[in-house]
């Protein structure tokens, strides 16, 4: 098990008027170079403030920021304080469905950047995907159809959305699944916006992407996918227009 270092020696002192950015990019700058770890504890703040020349609530202020960046986690207790957190996903997920909350991104954007991305990951799952990884996108739509059956549209669509990071997971690749995982967590949000629909015609065109997926026919794997994407796209931005207009 990794000790918990303190490296209060490391730090600089620095200038007040932007204390807080340069507190945070201290700390970026000593996780980039390796002299602070996931799992390392950052010196306590009476010792860390004294160093840095700044006050203890400017520095609680920079550590607030770096937690919400999900760079450190601040723990409570005898042996809390800051600690370096492992690589996490939230962040981006949180980044990009802010910028759709803040209008930022819109919804011929999202489904158009849906299409893009999953033609880049059907491709690479179909040169990567194990068999563990289609036995988990079967029990999925197996999932999404007993679903249907009891015509639970959230859970439905939670798993239709699921499917999708299930197979960038099967890229081998984090930055296409994370990217990926971000999109889906957009979609959640915009439907429901606009509310549920039905679409029976996502379970037929997944038992034939399998298919073309256990083939490892990446051309057809990808027209299928592209096919059912765009029809729902175009029935989204309906929706989408007509809640717009009432």
């Amino acid at each position: 098990m990794r000790v918990p270092t303190t490296r209060s020696e490391q730090f600089e002192a620095i200038a007040p008027s932007r204390a807080v950015d340069e507190i945070s990019a201290q700390v970026r700058a000593m996780i980039a170079d390796g002299k602070l770890k996931p799992g390392d504890r950052l010196p306590a703040e009476r010792d860390l403030s004294a160093r840095l020349h700044v006050s203890r609530n400017t520095l609680r202020e920079a550590l607030r920021a770096l937690e919400h960046a999900g760079i450190i986690e601040m723990r409570k207790g005898a042996s809390g304080g800051a600690f370096v957190l492992p690589g996490n996903s939230s962040v981006i997920v949180n980044g990009l469905r802010d910028l759709y909350h803040l209008g930022a991104i819109n919804p011929e954007q999202l489904t158009e950047a849906r299409i893009w991305l999953s033609e880049i990951v059907v491709r690479v799952a179909c040169e990567r995907a194990t068999e563990d990884d289609l036995a988990a996108l079967d029990a999925n739509i197996n999932a999404a159809a007993a679903m249907a059956a009891d015509a639970n549209f959230d859970e439905r669509a939670r798993l239709n959305r699921e499917f999708h990071v299930i197979l960038a997971r099967a890229t081998r690749n984090p930055i296409m699944a994370i990217t990926m995982e971000s999109l889906m967590a957009v979609f959640a949000q915009f439907i429901a916006r606009i509310g549920p629909s039905d679409n029976p015609f996502i379970l037929p065109s997944r038992k034939r992407f399998m298919k073309h997926l256990r083939a490892r026919d990446a051309d057809s794997a990808v027209a299928e996918m592209t096919k059912v994407l765009g029809r729902l796209k175009t029935q989204y931005l309906s929706q989408w227009d007509a809640r717009s207009a009432a």
